[in-house]
């Protein structure tokens, strides 16, 4: 009998010291699961930084370009200079675009990443609304009075504008405002826009009548009253103040 109680206790002590084991290799483990996470995330870190930053496993291998029309892909190419070969990450995006947009032709350039090899640069074209004249080249004048292009001949249905050396870059802007204000019914009657200054514009038609169109404000208000006054027989249409227009034969 005492000796199945000694065997009861010691079972029952050994128990306990097993208990008492797990207890302790659960606190330890508990303590070092953190460390061992914090090394696996810092592991898994440093090996994603070092493959999308300095590795080849994503060079940049491409580039691809959308939207130019009078551009080939290869001009735009050549003056991103992207450097092919190098982390796709590590491009600097806003330098290529910066290069893209020197181009006289180019409006505006988007650059972005196309994970997980390629660059994609997105062109925007400037829109010829009138040619003008410059060392005895024919050039495009867009909205916003930039010069770009070269063209042998000029394109059908978009007026001339004729300056002198004289004429300013505001005044420039002002004709192309005023080139791009115009109906496509009223543009096809003009032979070319003159500009002296900021405020002294001037339409010169096929037919050999003018028009003092002044400055480019209120342009569309200008052509729709020109409209009506081109009705009238009469050799100059005055719209400066297109609420009180004049003609006169003189």
């Amino acid at each position: 009998m005492a000796r199945a109680v000694r065997d009861d206790d010691a079972r029952a002590a050994l128990q306990t010291r097993r208990r008492f084991a797990r207890r302790q290799w659960a606190r330890r483990w508990l303590a070092w699961k953190y460390v061992v996470a914090a090394v696996l995330l810092v592991v898994l870190v440093g090996g994603g930084t070092y493959t999308v930053y300095f590795s080849d496993v994503l060079a940049t291998e491409g580039v691809q370009v959308t939207g130019e029309s009078t551009l080939t892909d290869d001009q735009v190419r050549e003056v991103a200079r992207v450097p092919l070969g190098d982390p796709l990450a590590r491009i600097d995006l806003d330098a290529v675009r910066r290069r893209v947009e020197s181009l006289p032709v180019v409006k505006s350039a988007e650059v972005s990443r196309q994970w997980p090899h390629d660059v994609l640069i997105e062109v925007e074209e400037r829109t010829a609304v009138a040619v003008v004249e410059i060392a005895g080249s024919l050039r495009g004048l867009d909205a916003e009075g930039i010069v770009f292009g070269t063209f042998k001949k000029a394109p059908p249905g978009l007026p001339r504008v004729r300056t002198d050396s004289s004429t300013s870059g505001d005044a420039l802007r002002e004709a192309a405002l005023v080139a791009a204000a115009l109906p496509g019914d009223l543009a096809a009657l003009v032979d070319h826009v003159e500009v002296f200054t900021v405020d002294q514009i001037s339409l010169d038609l096929k037919d050999g009548r003018k028009v003092r169109w002044g400055s480019s404000a209120q342009s569309e208000e200008k052509a729709e009253v020109l409209e009506v006054l081109l009705r009238q027989d009469a050799q100059v249409y005055d719209v400066s103040v297109p609420g009180t227009p004049t003609t006169s034969n003189e």
